[in-house]
């Protein structure tokens, strides 16, 4: 059945057209009906029409990571005029560009209600352009219009997916130190009142030579024990203030273990000094080598030494605990420093770039992702270029992801940085199940992914191109075969800076 030519010119794509024309482009579309929720396409199905929508609404949707999202709705009766940008003859039509490009479709339609649309396959839509120049006045404006909103769409959604694996990884890695600090607090209000009680007891029972020999043995198995942590050292040697300690070593959980714990253990119950076998336990989860203990002994009178052997306990269980709470603060804020360096929130857009320390700030936002991957760093010097960093690490996040998917999550990871000429050179090496030989030529295309579907966004690999080709003026390039995928970034310096380098001898 053929499609009236009066209700074709309705539709802005035919309404400059001629009679003839207008009846040839009515007898050659196929009337396709669908309804509610029928697909008329598949993302990524081989495009094969060109669509022209008479009656109804097309919802245009994709899968990013993992989830539907809506990307347009095509309707037949548009609004006049543009909508949020959108060109009218945008509404009444879709197939246009993977026709062009050979590629398939880049997302799915299904129907919303019942709808009816004409289908040219490719030949007759080739065939139209040639015999209708007025519809290339139409169709490839609104064909820029999609480009560019595909360009748009595609640094959205990058930019929000980057930012929840930043926020996940930060999450992750954030769980650790914070979880460590709230434990270690809470232990500390509990031994605090603790080692204040042993305190009392302690100076009510000591002379002032007991306490300073004491504080001199609590400071050395501090200095010991937490400052130097856990180095295996095997030999006698001088504490802090030249109180002798003999070092074993703890690295191992060599005082950890029970027969440690047992030498602790008789070595008070001897002595009539842990009834409740609580400073046993620390004593032993502070490590305290048996020489310690003879030392207090040595210096302290019998009638002392169970206030001293509580005092020194309850201690080194607050300092470390208190040292636990430091370094994980330290930690957090390692993290955060890592993450103000990832994002530049508090640099201008454009500025001298670090190219070493955005990798490395990069690998430490996505150490999450890294558990089973073995990176190997090889920096040789190089000088500052002006860039954006953000953007820039941006490009080595969709790099190293790509690399870590490919790898299946184990595997290594080779990053290098050098310079070529007058380019910072910056290449990822991952020993992966390599790119196919027919998809290499697509890795930059927007929504091209060979991950399955709804893993991943598409978009990666192609804003990583632009963000270096369009915003550095630089290039990159992948090779790749199974155990061998390399993805090459160029970065040119500006002519300052090359001048800068060749003073330098670099």
């Amino acid at each position: 059945m053929t499609t009236a030519p009066g209700r074709l010119r309705e539709i802005e794509l035919f309404a400059g057209l001629g009679d003839e024309q207008l009846a040839w482009v009515a007898r050659v579309g196929r009337p396709v009906r669908l309804t509610d929720r029928q697909v008329l396409f598949e993302d990524g199905e081989p495009a094969r029409h060109f669509y022209v929508l008479l009656t109804g609404e097309l919802l245009i949707t994709k899968v990013i990571d993992g989830r539907e999202q809506v990307v347009a709705r095509h309707r037949a009766d548009p609004p006049d005029g543009p909508r949020d940008g959108k060109p009218r003859a945008a509404d009444q039509y879709t197939g246009e560009l993977p026709l062009l490009t050979g590629e398939g479709y880049l997302a799915k339609a299904t129907a919303v209600g019942r709808v009816e649309l004409l289908a040219y396959d490719r030949p007759c839509f080739l065939d139209m352009l040639a015999r209708c120049p007025q519809i290339g006045a139409v169709l490839f404006p609104v064909l820029a219009w999609r480009i560019h909103s595909y360009e748009v769409q595609a640094s959205r959604v990058a930019l929000l997916s980057g930012l929840g694996g930043l926020a996940a990884g930060l999450a992750h890695e954030l769980n650790n130190p914070a979880a460590a600090a709230v434990r270690a607090a809470g232990e500390l209000r509990r031994a605090v009142p603790e080692l204040a009680a042993w305190s009392v007891r302690w100076g009510l029972v000591s002379c002032d030579g007991e306490r300073r020999a004491l504080g001199r043995v609590i400071d050395a198995l501090s200095s010991d024990l937490l400052g130097t942590s856990h180095a295996a050292m095997g030999v006698a040697g001088m504490g802090a203030a030249g109180v002798t300690v003999a070092r074993v070593s703890v690295g191992a959980g060599a005082l950890a273990d029970a027969d440690a714990a047992d030498q602790i253990v008789d070595w008070l119950t001897v002595r009539g000094l842990d009834e409740s076998g609580e400073l046993g336990a620390v004593l032993t989860d502070q490590a305290v080598p048996m020489a310690a203990l003879t030392e207090v002994e040595e210096r302290i009178r019998p009638e002392a030494l169970g206030a001293a052997v509580g005092c020194l306990a309850l201690s080194l269980h607050v300092r470390a605990l208190s040292a636990e709470v430091s370094e994980a603060g330290q930690r957090i804020q390692d993290l955060v420093d890592s993450a103000k360096s990832y994002t530049n929130l508090d640099r201008a857009p454009e500025r001298e770039v670090d190219v070493r320390e955005g990798v490395e700030a990069t690998l430490a936002m996505l150490a999450p992702r890294l558990g089973g991957i073995k990176v190997h760093h090889d920096h040789a010097a190089l000088p500052m270029l002006a860039g954006y960093p953000g953007d820039l690490n941006q490009v080595w996040t969709n790099l190293i992801n790509n690399a870590v998917d490919a790898m299946g999550g184990s595997g290594e990871l080779r990053i290098s940085t050098r310079m070529e000429g007058g380019s910072v050179v910056v290449e990822f090496r991952d020993d992966g199940a390599g790119i196919p030989p027919e998809a290499l030529s697509r890795v930059f295309q927007p929504f091209f992914t060979t991950k399955d579907i709804g893993r991943g966004t598409g978009l990666g690999l192609h804003l990583s191109r632009e963000i270096v080709t369009q915003r550095h003026n630089g290039s990159i390039e992948v090779t790749s075969e199974p155990g061998d995928t390399r993805f090459t970034v160029r970065l040119p310096l500006r002519p300052a800076a090359v001048s800068a380098i060749g003073a330098a001898g670099l």
